[in-house]
């Protein structure tokens, strides 16, 4: 009895559902944002500071940033889904299981990873696009090791925001990603200006406010809403930590193709652009531009996605197929019309866009307008990906997942990188993008179906099971 009335009074199975997404994805999307922003803001005040070699250089570095994030996916929405299917089913001793082993195995990944990052810098520069010899080289390596002392933090921060947002608390999981991009702006200006620190002075901004989001973070858990959290229950389960390990998997995965697809185009921009007339340092630096723009649109997706995701696992558990399915076509909707937007200012605006992270020459901004429009021209499908990743997550359906994370990068983007330029140059680079992106768009669509079909054999067979 307890159980079904805490169903029938948790608003994730009986509240409308567009104030309900509303209300969740909104702050998840501006968690995302305000993370990418940590990014953007290093990118936009080292291009006028530092130059075009500057952006380069962050470019190169800019795969550990991915490889970070997809670390902490693997630990927080794993724990978050899980805990939100088993808070459904009335479940609250396996969920407060999943959360304990989540925070202890985000904390234990960040302080491993960190260590590791630090360790190996120099070559993951070389292996980021920068060769020993180049101008690049010295300033990627000078960034990076600064900003690997707070990856830890970050990663931490990142996967608390997915359990913490389950908790029902989605405004202070924005605060606590808001509240370090808003000081990373101004300890930028503040190091790299008045006091002229220039690239490591940006590095220096980005730990300390991924430090102070970590603090806030911290400070969540002793008022966790569910249950009481305390730090002599904090240990992990190997069994609940397997179980959101496969269930993270999927965004995993995604993340570890995204770093692997930055560290290919990277290298086939610097061969292929060394062969034409625009150079090595050029395609690099418009390339890193490019990953951020475009990350801010993703985060729009991910973020929709994150808001829906304690929606999506509460429903399954509680057998609402009805609102499972009705949330993933208004999520659709919304991620969608976001690409188209960003894809109308990119074709009419690519110069305009491009020179907010500083100045170049004519040829760079010829390539950049070339990139900017070819390149990103089917973003509007891009979008649905990572939407569809965090629904087959959320409702553990993990291989349906994994084969969505595999689709654009994996399955297309990697190879037509690799192929077309033998036969095009560096201008076969643009093209690989749009392909891949309307590919992985056909295969996600075709997938939810399948999905949505399951849930109605499945509503149909409880019915019979009722009478």
């Amino acid at each position: 009895m307890p159980a079904m009335i805490q169903k029938e009074e948790n608003p994730l199975g009986s509240a409308p559902l567009l104030p309900l997404i509303t209300r969740f994805a909104i702050p998840a999307i501006i968690s995302m944002l305000v993370g990418a922003l940590y990014n953007i803001t290093d990118q936009i005040f080292i291009g006028h500071v530092v130059g075009m070699l500057g952006n380069a250089a962050t470019n190169v570095v800019f795969p550990t940033v991915t490889f970070t994030t997809g670390i902490s996916m693997l630990f927080g929405v794993g724990a978050a889904s899980n805990f939100s299917i088993n808070q459904g089913a009335g479940n609250h001793d396996e969920a407060r299981k999943y959360v304990h082993t989540g925070i202890t195995g985000a904390a234990a990944a960040g302080l491993i990873l960190g260590l590791i990052i630090y360790v190996f810098r120099s070559d993951i520069v070389v292996l980021g696009g920068a060769g020993k010899n180049g101008d690049v080289y010295p300033l990627a390596l000078s960034y990076l090791s600064i900003t690997a002392f707070g990856l830890p933090f970050y990663l931490f921060t990142n996967a608390s925001a997915y359990i913490i947002r389950s908790d029902r608390s989605p405004e202070y999981s924005m605060l606590c990603n808001g509240a370090g991009a808003v000081l990373n702006v101004f300890l930028d200006w503040l190091f790299m200006y008045p006091m002229g620190l220039g690239l490591k002075g940006a590095a220096a901004a980005t730990v300390i406010s991924q430090f102070t989001g970590f603090v806030l973070t911290l400070l969540y858990y002793p008022r966790f809403r569910s249950f009481r959290i305390s730090a002599r229950e904090l240990r992990i389960s190997w069994s609940h930590m397997l179980d959101s390990m496969e269930a993270g998997i999927p965004n995993f995965v995604n993340h570890m193709l995204m770093m692997t697809t930055a560290l290919v185009l990277n290298n086939v921009l610097e061969y292929y652009g060394a062969h034409s007339i625009y150079g090595p340092d050029i395609p690099l630096a418009v390339s890193g531009i490019a990953q951020k723009l475009n990350m801010i649109m993703v985060s729009f997706a991910v973020g929709i996605g994150q808001g829906c995701q304690p929606i999506w696992g509460y429903n399954l558990g509680a057998k609402r197929y009805d609102r499972v399915k009705s949330a993933y076509w208004r999520a659709f909707a919304a991620a969608f019309a976001i690409g188209v937007i960003f894809f109308i200012c990119l074709q009419c605006f690519p110069r305009e866009i491009i020179s907010i992270f500083g100045t170049g020459s004519e040829l760079y901004y010829e390539f950049a307008e070339m990139y900017l429009r070819i390149y990103m021209m089917l973003v509007f499908f891009q979008n649905i990906q990572p939407v569809t990743i965090m629904y087959f997550s959320s409702i553990g359906n993990h291989r349906q997942g994994l084969l969505v994370s595999l689709s654009r990068q994996g399955l297309f983007l990697i190879p037509l990188l690799l192929l077309l330029p033998r036969y095009f140059g560096i201008y076969g680079v643009f093209y690989a993008s749009p392909i891949s992106d309307f590919l992985a768009f056909v295969m996600s669509v075709s997938m939810v179906i399948v999905s949505f079909k399951n849930f109605d054999r499945m509503e149909q067979n409880d019915s019979i099971g009722t009478e």
